[in-house]
């Protein structure tokens, strides 16, 4: 059993974009009681952290951003873009987040936890440098990728975006670079619009960015094989110092916002797989922050999932927490020639061995 630690704050609730906005603080509030109520939650650590400092949130977003985003707070009602609404304490929220994501970084590098989950909102992967977009505010993974180069002197992140939806701006943060190997798993055509298979980085970041574009109606073994053909061989190539991942349960057969169908048996296949692969590569730093799932039954099946795969223990439930050992077996060997898997390793194998 691991030592996973959970970043939770009530004040994640308290980001309010209004009532029939899909991101909303039910999405929370029923999984904290949840987890409250969990018998092995004392097996988990919940460690305390605090707000990001402006200096903190500079090293991945313009001043302009971070105060436009500032002015926000304590307003009912600011609009930053057609999706993207603040209320009186989302500011507030945004920083705390960002606070986890980086707070879990010093504690994977400290060694005082193994894996961690950030439960946060607002999400963050769409926010970019100069603005927010996508319900996001500031991009808490980039900003826990950003602290590790700044303030742990790592060379080598990468980060695993498993949105149903592409992190335009984790990509666009680290598209220069080589310093982050970043694979988006994304819906398309779907918004934002970008995460093309050939947008695979500029300069010393050229190969570094790999997308994986794939068309609705994709379920648990296509992310599997999807996971054994192409994420394990880039990361055991690549070698990361931590794993990193944008955890969005929105591929979930049931959300509103996709037409994918993971079940949370697919949720737990991939942690399974990237916790496993942490162990291997770097004494297994992974860090898990939250981005969507807005169909709650899927997002506590998804979370429960995972958490149950960071912990390397079956949790008690109404969900399956752990991968059922013959879907496991089913999912392992999901591998050969498929056109999604194809048409990436077509441009993949210019830069790596594939």
């Amino acid at each position: 059993m691991r030592k996973t630690a959970i970043f939770r704050d009530k004040l994640f609730i308290e980001h309010r974009p209004g009532y029939d906005h899909v991101e909303r603080p039910e999405r929370l509030i029923s999984l904290f009681s949840s987890l409250v109520a969990l018998p092995e939650h004392n097996l988990f650590v919940e460690p305390q952290f605090t707000a990001a400092q402006r200096k903190t949130i500079l090293l991945n977003h313009s001043g302009v951003h971070l105060d436009t985003v500032a002015a926000t707070a304590d307003k009912v009602f600011s609009v930053l873009d057609a999706d993207t609404v603040t209320s009186e304490k989302s500011f507030a929220a945004a920083l705390l987040a960002a606070g986890a994501a980086t707070r879990a970084v010093d504690m994977l590098f400290a060694g005082s936890i193994d894996n961690a989950l950030a439960l946060v909102r607002p999400p963050g992967h769409h926010a970019e440098r100069g603005w927010s977009m996508g319900f996001c505010l500031f991009n808490n993974i980039a900003l826990a990728a950003r602290h590790a180069l700044h303030e742990h002197g790592v060379k080598r992140i990468l980060i695993v975006d498993w949105d149903v939806h592409h992190g335009n701006g984790t990509q666009n943060a680290f598209y220069d670079t080589d310093e982050v190997l970043f694979i988006s798993l994304h819906q398309s055509p779907l918004y934002p619009g970008s995460g093309a298979v050939t947008e695979s980085g500029v300069g010393r970041g050229t190969g570094y960015t790999v997308n994986i574009p794939m068309p609705g109606g994709q379920g648990d073994l296509e992310y599997a094989l999807i996971f054994n053909t192409l994420i394990v061989p880039l990361c055991r190539q690549y070698r990361p110092e931590i794993i990193l991942v944008s955890a969005g349960f929105d591929a979930y057969y049931a959300d509103q916002l996709s037409s994918m169908r993971l079940t949370h048996q697919g949720f737990a296949y991939m942690t399974r797989v990237l916790t496993e692969l942490a162990e291997e590569v770097c004494n297994g730093r992974l860090l898990l922050c939250l981005e969507g799932g807005y169909d709650l039954n899927g997002l506590h099946g998804g979370v429960f999932a995972a958490l149950g795969e960071l912990l390397g223990k079956k949790l008690t439930t109404p969900f399956p927490s752990s991968l059922n050992p013959d879907t496991a077996k089913v999912f392992r060997k999901a591998s050969g020639p498929h056109p999604l898997s194809e048409r990436v390793r077509h441009v993949v194998k210019t830069y790596w061995k594939m």
